[in-house]
């Protein structure tokens, strides 16, 4: 029988989850078809065997990295708390370089991308990490092409995900393209997850406020859009409130906050309606309008753009609200109470 040999390595302090999500898909993928073609064999390895110890304190069993020679059909590489000390472990990043070499397909999780790129193996490809660290990424390895926002990027034989559960979403689109999206969906319901999520990684990221520009007058007209939000804010206003031309105030709002005044605009907007949409009740319209969206249907465009979700669809996944007509409580009296 023709086996797929998953082989998963892994060090000190590396995440947890990271290894042991995607192997849970794979051996639920086994278990929903016991003994048939394609079953995975799945190997540990790390440089530290036989026990390693994760980032949350669980010990794994590993082999030797030497026993993971041979062809390898698909290489998995966790992200983990412990990374620059991984990434100072020339015999892992190295085992990770030439591993790759004799891997059908080599996958990252959150983190273990910059593993990756540190053996060289994402020169001039794309790539994603957890939202919070791709910022460094590029900036670590500038020849790597970030994309902050999927779930997951596919680019040749290489596979990134981004902050650790999404190296379930990753491992499921693996058995998909081994085995069909129907069998696929099979597992994803036993396991009882989403079969594909919808939205990037913006959908779980901080809401920041744009951290202020140095020069005063840049500064100051920041704090005004942030105080106005529910106004139209013409660009040629805002430049006049900078005592500056509009091309001139253009030209060195975006050298000075790295967004054109537009966009800017329209990132602090939806930032806003986010913080309305998971902390209120207020009906979807009555937010575009406190966000200055000239209607519902310009919200709606510019939040799915932006998010890849409409509205109600991220209140659903964050609001922090119980929902209408639950109330919480601790004991018999308060379950008889009213809201």
């Amino acid at each position: 029988m023709s086996q797929r040999r998953v082989v998963v390595v892994v060090y000190p302090g590396a995440q947890a989850l990271d290894i042991t999500g995607p192997i849970e898909v794979f051996d639920t993928a086994n278990r929903r078809r016991p003994g048939e073609e394609g079953e995975y064999r799945i190997e540990i390895v790390s440089p530290r065997a036989p026990r390693v110890r994760t980032s949350t304190g669980i010990v794994i069993e590993a082999e030797p990295l030497g026993t993971g020679e041979g062809p390898i059909d698909t290489l998995v590489v966790p992200g983990g708390w412990s990374l620059p000390e991984a990434l100072a472990d020339r015999e892992l990043v190295s085992w990770i370089g030439r591993a790759a070499g004799r891997s059908r397909r080599v996958v990252s999780v959150c983190g273990g991308a910059f593993l990756l790129a540190e053996a060289g193996l994402l020169d001039g490809r794309r790539a994603t990490t957890h939202w919070a660290f791709c910022d460094e990424l590029a900036r670590r390895y500038p020849e790597v092409a970030v994309d902050p926002d999927p779930i997951f990027v596919w680019d040749g034989t290489y596979a990134t995900s981004a902050g650790v559960a999404s190296g379930i979403d990753l491992a499921l689109a693996l058995v998909e393209a081994d085995h069909g999206a129907s069998f696929a969906l099979e597992v994803a319901r036993f396991l009882v997850l989403f079969f594909k999520r919808n939205g990037g990684q913006s959908q779980f990221s901080t809401i920041l406020e744009a951290q202020l520009a140095d020069r005063p007058p840049i500064r100051a007209a920041q704090e005004w859009i942030l105080e106005n939000l529910e106004q139209p804010l013409p660009v040629p206003e805002v430049a006049r409130r900078a005592n500056m031309s509009v091309r001139n105030f253009a030209r060195v709002f975006r050298r000075e906050v790295g967004t054109p005044p537009g966009q800017y605009i329209e990132r602090m907007r939806i930032a806003r309606a986010r913080k309305l949409l998971e902390s209120t009740e207020l009906p979807v319209g009555q937010i575009a309008r406190r966000c200055g969206f000239a209607s519902a249907e310009t919200f709606f465009r510019s939040f799915g753009r932006t998010l890849e979700l409409t509205p109600n669809e991220y209140r659903r996944r964050f609001q922090a609200l119980a929902p209408a007509g639950l109330v919480l409580g601790t004991g018999p009296a308060d379950r008889s109470a009213t809201p």
